[in-house]
């Protein structure tokens, strides 16, 4: 279950009304999820706590699908599935192998996302933002100046700021997703001790301790 709490239809202001309705139709979110993609439904039911951050996010989305951005939908798809898969959201990734479906890469290109660098499947403006999306999520924004000299053959400046803009954008839903729990990202921690078997819970490393005193004493 998400984190934080869910918002049910009827607790949701008129903005959020709209968009229950077209989502999930005259059910109740939080009592019926589920969407018609197959995902439970709870990224819009806990954004919603706070309307005004809902409404600036979902704007966020009509943003980026505009028909006034500069950018190929296909470029900006690229950084989107890979910020997906670098952050580690399996909700991010998949909604985007689904949209890079739609908008033309082939599922060879699809299945390369984890490992690009050595996939052949990429144009070369393809393969610097997949560079450049690995800098922006997995580096913090270091971005060395050859990678930019290489967008730049292919991109306008203001191709490059959409793209940064919307690639960063999906780090950070990649990063609350997982954080709250939400969607696919309601997962366990699977970094946890593992139980040894029963009588046998010391430091396996200790035995490197006695062998090292042992050799020491036989030089001596």
């Amino acid at each position: 279950m998400p984190r934080l709490r869910e918002v049910g239809k009827a607790d949701a202001d008129p903005f959020t009304q709209q968009l229950y309705k077209m989502l999930f139709g005259d059910r109740d979110p939080v009592k019926e999820p589920g969407t018609a993609t197959g995902t439970p439904g709870n990224w819009w039911t806990v954004f919603a706590l706070v309307p005004d951050a809902f409404k600036h996010t979902t704007e966020g989305f009509q943003f980026y699908r505009s028909p006034n951005r500069k950018l190929d939908p296909k470029l900006r798809e690229l950084g989107q599935i890979r910020a997906g898969f670098a952050r580690g959201s399996q909700f991010v990734f998949s909604q985007h192998c689904k949209a890079c479906r739609d908008v033309g890469f082939t599922e060879e290109q699809i299945e390369a996302i984890p490992h690009w660098p050595i996939a052949n499947c990429w144009e070369p403006v393809e393969r610097a933002l997949l560079a450049y999306t690995d800098c922006l999520v997995l580096q913090g924004g270091r971005v060395p100046e050859a990678i930019f000299d290489e967008m730049k053959k292919y991109l306008s400046h203001e191709e490059i700021l959409e793209f940064t803009y919307v690639t960063c954008t999906y780090e950070m839903h990649a990063t609350m997703s997982k954080a709250l729990r939400l969607e696919y990202d309601d997962v366990d921690e699977r970094i946890v001790e593992v139980d040894a078997p029963e009588g046998n819970s010391a430091d396996v490393m200790s035995m490197v301790d006695t062998d090292t005193a042992d050799t020491q004493k036989g030089g001596d």
